[in-house]
């Protein structure tokens, strides 16, 4: 890692290779593995990181709507790419890529078939979602004659998976739940195969499945978070490498008196001298304004420096009175020591939260 000299989302595509081989390794050797990058790859570089999946053998993509896919087709990758939340409005553009959708309703479903009847493809695949409980997209069994009806009628799509989404994974608290969610997965799985009359692939386990119930890896497994170095437990993280760290520098320095005041609503006052910095980022970028009067924490030569007063647009003050700094030195927001989970949790949001929201305007820079 070299010094910054301005903000920039560093993206380490070494950490997302070890991650990727740490997860594999929990996985059979003839599990297919989707890497999910939706949501601009957790806020990383969408392209980038289906590229390097795509060099380290991943099987799959999966992205939450079609622009996302279209974005990535453009970009040249090739895998297949799945599609999680699709919209009627999108399935035109969807079948000219090569994009697979998730169909989660007889709604969806029935105007998918109408699309790819007038766009004459033969067997176009589509995957079918079932809701085992997490209660957000997803049929039911009872559509099981519906969908298999519908799909056995016509010759302009064929089922390529079946899947669903595991509600409390990585809650051990809850193992009595997803258990339940598992066997009814199964049961719902079985009689799919048996309308259909064919095997199509089946997957269930998000990062946290794949890490604590890998006996129901099935044909094959969707990754996202533990992609980029989180896995929902402090003793997974030991194991795994964050992708992103988000760096900045001091663009300038005050001497606050007792008694005066910082920033808006003049949010933070002195009880006695400070020496406070202002940097060049702000809610804009991502950082809300959740992380300010003292909630959270940057670093600067390895020791903490409290965000002070309301976080602003595009700038933050921090409390620097008890660190050796100058205008110009390098601050690191989130990273591999100072993981975004640790400043995420400061501010009682997760992650995934603060990973997504950092700006498409804050510079992306590549670690090969």
């Amino acid at each position: 890692m070299h010094k910054t000299r301005e903000t920039v989302l560093e993206i380490n595509l070494q950490h997302l290779a070890h991650n990727y081989h740490y997860l594999r390794a929990k996985l059979q050797p003839t599990t297919h593995f989707l890497g999910v990058v939706k949501a601009f790859a957790y806020g990383s570089d969408s392209v980038r990181i289906a590229k390097k999946l795509e060099q380290l053998g991943a099987n799959y993509l999966a992205v939450a709507y079609t622009q996302e896919g279209v974005q990535l087709r453009k970009a040249g990758i090739r895998l297949p790419i799945l599609v999680l939340h699709p919209q009627i409005t999108h399935f035109e553009a969807l079948l000219k890529y090569c994009l697979e959708p998730s169909l989660y309703s007889i709604k969806i479903l029935k105007a998918f078939v109408a699309t790819a009847k007038k766009q004459q493809t033969k067997a176009y695949p589509v995957h079918i979602k079932f809701n085992t409980g997490l209660n957000r997209l997803g049929f039911l069994e009872n559509d099981i004659d519906t969908i298999t009806a519908i799909c056995k009628k016509n010759k302009h799509i064929k089922i390529t998976s079946i899947f669903s989404h595991l509600a409390a994974s990585e809650d051990l608290q809850e193992s009595a739940f997803t258990q339940s969610q598992i066997a009814v997965f199964q049961h719902i799985a079985k009689m799919m195969d048996e309308r259909l009359g064919y095997h199509s692939k089946k997957h269930l386990l998000n990062t946290s499945g794949i890490l604590n119930y890998s006996e129901a890896q099935y044909d094959m497994v969707r990754s996202g978070i533990g992609l980029y170095g989180f896995g929902n437990d402090a003793q997974i993280d030991l194991h795994l490498k964050p992708v992103a760290t988000l760096k900045t520098i001091i663009s300038q320095i005050h001497k606050i008196a007792p008694g005066q005041t910082v920033g808006y609503n003049r949010a933070f006052a002195a009880n006695e001298q400070k020496r406070t910095a202002t940097l060049p980022l702000g809610h804009a970028d991502g950082i809300g304004r959740q992380y300010g009067e003292g909630k959270s924490f940057v670093y600067i030569k390895g020791q903490r420096a409290p965000i002070i007063g309301n976080v602003c647009m595009d700038m933050i003050m921090i409390d620097i009175t008890h660190i050796d700094c100058t205008e110009g030195d390098e601050v690191i927001i989130f990273g591999q020591n100072a993981t975004a989970e640790k400043l995420a949790a400061s501010a009682n949001t997760i992650s995934y939260e603060l990973l997504t929201g950092i700006s498409q305007r804050v510079k992306r820079e590549f670690i090969e």
